[in-house]
């Protein structure tokens, strides 16, 4: 292999399926799409498959001989590794009940027999497509992920008086364990919403927002519009964070670790930075605590 060159790891599919003229015409199919597909013609056996290689995507059949597609899709959707990987129901069943409950369990399509492959082969590819899309957005925030956020501030290194706001929100995670990570991802649900229309009302159509991590967020803005926008995040957050915390806590003082916001300003024109993470490293630095959690007023 010559030096330089990079390898793309083919697309794994794994087809469950118990019958194997099935399974051999879909194998041999996708394969010569360029895919490298798995097979399994039980359930248990799937569920020890992935356990070693995590497919990209699954074509699943309902009736296998030990035990049934639901439940191997249930036990999928168990499992952190397997938990969002897409899953394409392909089988006999064609009552609306049958599709309605492999739905529920998460699968992205629910295509019955016989089928066309063409038409197989589409919704496969469709369907590759928006866990790619989703890979790139946080799912709780649905704001744009760590690799897009660093994508647009490498555009905008060269571009000019740029400003990057780095928010990180200290406490969350004590906050969770507190009071659940559902109550958690409405934290920052809610903050991304602040920071949406902080920017709606003080940025311009061009300013973006996204994650550094998951409690940190990345406003990328202008420089002349970074102090307005950092002093209504001050005003917004000091009457937010008490919210989120049931009232007899506050009043009590007994909240475990109060929530903080601390942001980080870097401005264009403050100093020379030739990537991303330089960026990043710098607001890091520059983070001061915005906001103590108070009293809310109600």
């Amino acid at each position: 292999m010559q030096m330089g060159t990079s390898v793309t790891k083919p697309v794994k599919i794994l087809i469950v399926e118990d019958d194997p003229d099935t399974a051999t015409m879909l194998g041999a199919y996708f394969e010569a799409q360029g895919y490298k597909a798995l097979t399994a013609s039980w359930g248990n056996d799937a569920l020890k498959l992935v356990q070693e290689t995590v497919p990209d995507l699954i074509i699943q059949d309902v009736r296998l001989p030990d035990i049934d597609g639901y439940q191997v899709v249930s036990e999928l959707r168990k499992n952190m590794r397997t938990s969002h990987t897409p899953i394409i129901f392909l089988t006999g069943r064609k009552e609306q009940a049958d599709k309605i409950a492999g739905l529920e369990l998460g699968a992205v399509d629910y295509i019955t027999k016989p089928f066309d492959m063409q038409e197989l082969s589409l919704r496969v590819r469709n369907a590759l497509r928006r866990a790619s899309y989703a890979s790139l957005v946080n799912p709780v925030t649905g704001l744009p992920d760590q690799q897009v956020t660093e994508s647009r501030l490498q555009e905008c290194l060269g571009l000019g008086r740029w400003a990057v706001i780095l928010v990180s929100i200290a406490g969350l995670e004590a906050f969770s364990e507190a009071y659940g990570f559902v109550a958690g991802d409405d934290v920052l649900r809610a903050i991304s919403v602040i920071l949406s229309n902080i920017v709606d009302d003080a940025g311009t159509p061009e300013d973006f927002i996204g994650h550094a991590d998951r409690a940190s967020f990345v406003l990328l803005t202008q420089e002349n519009k970074a102090q307005d926008i950092r002093d209504r995040l001050a005003s917004r957050l000091e009457k937010a964070f008490p919210y989120f915390y049931p009232l007899q806590a506050v009043e009590s003082g007994q909240v475990p670790v109060p929530m903080r916001a601390r942001v980080g300003v870097v401005l264009a024109s403050s100093g020379r930075y030739d990537t991303p993470q330089a960026v990043l490293d710098a607001a890091m630095r520059a983070r001061r605590t915005l906001v103590a959690a108070a009293k809310p007023n109600r």
